[in-house]
């Protein structure tokens, strides 16, 4: 690209255009960086320079920026059919065909309807909605609360704002969706509880939540929400015990179990799904973003035979869903999904997510042994890892807002693009990454804290 042109795109880039997750000030004052290529695992800016993406997008592009079945799915499916309504009426060939490879992959999950949404948020907010109309259709009109985790993210609709349990989210829209309460996060780094035990600290949070329970009244509940790593509020993986404990309170309480697997779906934590990874069954399961690699926006909420039971043997006009979307059941995303999902399984990205995710996860523990900005470590999951900075190790005082993007900066000149959310740095990058590429990434992280 020749420099009138570039420059004119770094002039621009605000000028008429709000980022989302930015100040609208500072995305004038200080231009990002304009990704006008991929390749492989690997982006190039605007100027040329080439960086591994150790973003993965936005924990989305599983299987790279050059996975060719998916984008020849995406145009065939142009030419064929661009796009068709599924409502009431009518369906696609493509949609129909892709209901039937997800009930396939997501059997040991137990969950064996779909409804298709346009990806994350929408994902969340159809299983909310479906949450309340299932008790009510059983006749339990008084369970419409729900409970999630402090620290947990669950998207930017306004559902999904009133769950998340990150205040950021939330402050600024408020007042958000009434009947919403939040249980204390298994993180062990930071909890009310001053519990560095995983184990013991999973049993006073799973505590906390039948407390909870008990205080709101079983009957008024209608889900218990949860991802089962927690992504963006800094890769938070609870101890194994978790969440076989929480799907037992909720089955001792009639409440219903969403896993939020949105990021954690189609082999991130090197399982098939994170619920999966610990050995539950949900009652519903909200993805998108890897389902079609980024390629397409598309989501998919998944259901189990005893929720699709419910609605399905409904024989008044409760079980009538009055929710979906412009683009539910695009056919043009579910061709890609379904290239995307087989792909998945030929390259078997899960089994290369846990090797690799583990080599990343030791990486980063040694650059702790290095810098003592670096107040926790988190991962050991798949490929998600999260550097917790902090200006004090001994009181674990939060870092200046500053200094991570400083670091993020003089990583990227390091040849790696990470991302930063409040005091972590977070790497997702995709699940096709070499171990050469993970040293890369090791190298340029060291580098970029020896600059500071």
């Amino acid at each position: 690209m020749n420099s009138h042109n570039a420059n004119f795109l770094k002039e621009n880039n605000a000028r008429h255009m709000f980022h989302p997750m930015a100040h609208a000030a500072d995305s004038l004052a200080n231009p990002p960086k304009i990704i006008t290529g991929g390749k492989g695992v690997c982006i190039t800016d605007i100027d040329g320079n080439e960086t591994i993406d150790a973003v993965g997008g936005l924990w989305n592009v599983n299987l790279g920026y050059s996975c060719a079945p998916v984008k020849e799915a995406i145009a065939t499916q142009l030419d064929a059919l661009p796009y068709y309504s599924t409502f009431r009426g009518t369906s696609n060939d493509a949609i129909i065909q892709l209901s039937y490879e997800l009930a396939d992959f997501f059997a040991d999950d137990g969950l064996v309807r779909a409804f298709f949404t346009s990806g994350g948020s929408d994902s969340i907010e159809t299983a909310l909605r479906l949450a309340r109309q299932y008790h009510k259709i059983r006749g339990e009109h008084g369970r419409v609360k729900y409970l999630s985790l402090k620290k947990g993210y669950h998207g930017t609709h306004m559902g999904g704002a009133s769950i998340n349990g990150n205040a950021n989210f939330r402050t600024a829209y408020e007042p958000l969706l009434p009947g919403c309460y939040h249980i204390p996060a298994p993180y062990t780094y930071r909890n009310p509880f001053n519990e560095t035990d995983p184990a013991q600290l999973a049993q006073l949070c799973a505590a906390a939540l039948e407390d909870e329970i008990m205080f709101q009244g079983p009957s008024t509940i209608a889900a218990f929400i949860m991802e089962p790593v927690l992504g963006a509020g800094g890769v938070i993986p609870p101890h194994e015990s978790f969440m076989p404990m929480v799907r037992k309170i909720c089955d001792k309480y009639g409440i219903l179990l969403i896993t939020d697997e949105v990021i954690t779906a189609f082999g991130r934590t090197g399982a098939w799904s994170g619920s999966r990874l610990w050995g539950i069954k949900p009652d519903m399961m909200c993805t998108a973003k890897a389902i079609t690699n980024g390629y397409f926006p598309f989501g998919a909420v998944m259901m189990s035979q005893g929720v699709a039971d419910v609605f399905e043997g409904d024989k008044t006009a409760a079980g009538m869903i009055g929710h979906g979307y412009t683009y539910s059941g695009h056919p043009v995303g579910a061709s890609a999904a379904i290239a995307c999902l087989a792909e998945t399984k030929k390259l078997d990205v899960a089994s290369n997510a846990a090797a690799r995710g583990t080599q990343l996860f030791e990486g980063a523990k040694k650059l702790m042994e290095k810098y003592e900005l670096i107040g926790d470590v988190r991962g050991g999951h798949g490929l998600m890892v999260a550097i917790e900075l902090v200006s004090d190790r001994k009181t674990k005082a939060p870092i200046d807002k500053q200094t991570p993007i400083r670091l993020q900066d003089a990583i990227y000149e390091n040849g790696v693009m990470v991302r930063v959310s409040g005091p972590n740095l977070i790497m997702s990058p995709p699940l096709i990454i070499t171990e050469d590429e993970i040293s890369q990434v090791i190298s340029a992280l060291d580098a970029g804290f020896a600059s500071l």
